[in-house]
């Protein structure tokens, strides 16, 4: 199986059902979104020296996938426990906020982790705005929607978190 279609060459691309749609077809531009982040995510992931950091990175990446499939028109795998990661993050975030001052706005980029963090954070919550207007149209589960929320909130704690 060859990577191109020629599909594109017309401005056209498929779902996971096979339809047909518009390149700017605003599940595109979400799963568009939502790519970007991922890489920014594997910049930041590549820059960090903990290795524990690195692997929750991953495991976000992991389930944008997930996401990515629900968006172009798939179901919820019944074992993806988003429940679980969010709640996860939000112990994390509780963690580091336990240790660090209140939200205030910040100037990214003390370092190369920290601006590519802020950086993914960012991304991510373009890709959340680009989930709510999707979901006027193509309703998303809502514990996507909580998921990247809580996603760039964890980003941020975690760009700013002893850097």
């Amino acid at each position: 199986m060859s990577i191109y279609t020629r599909k594109g060459d017309k401005g056209t691309t498929s779902l996971m059902n096979n339809e047909s749609v518009a390149k700017d077809d605003v599940r595109i531009e979400v799963n568009g979104e939502i790519d970007e982040l991922s890489a920014a995510l594997g910049m930041a992931k590549a820059s960090l020296s903990d290795d524990v950091l690195k692997k929750k990175i991953e495991q976000l990446q992991r389930l944008l996938v997930t996401v990515m499939a629900v968006v172009a028109g798939g179901e919820m795998p019944a074992d993806c426990d988003l429940d679980a990661v969010i709640a996860k993050m939000e112990h994390d975030i509780d963690e580091i906020d336990a240790k660090n001052a209140v939200f205030s706005f910040v100037v990214p980029g003390t370092n190369m982790s920290n601006a590519f963090l802020h950086y993914a954070r960012a991304k991510a919550r373009t890709a959340e705005r680009r989930l709510w207007s999707m979901n006027g149209w193509y309703p998303i589960p809502n514990v996507i929607m909580r998921f990247m929320n809580r996603m760039s909130d964890w980003l941020f704690a975690s760009a700013n978190h002893e850097f």
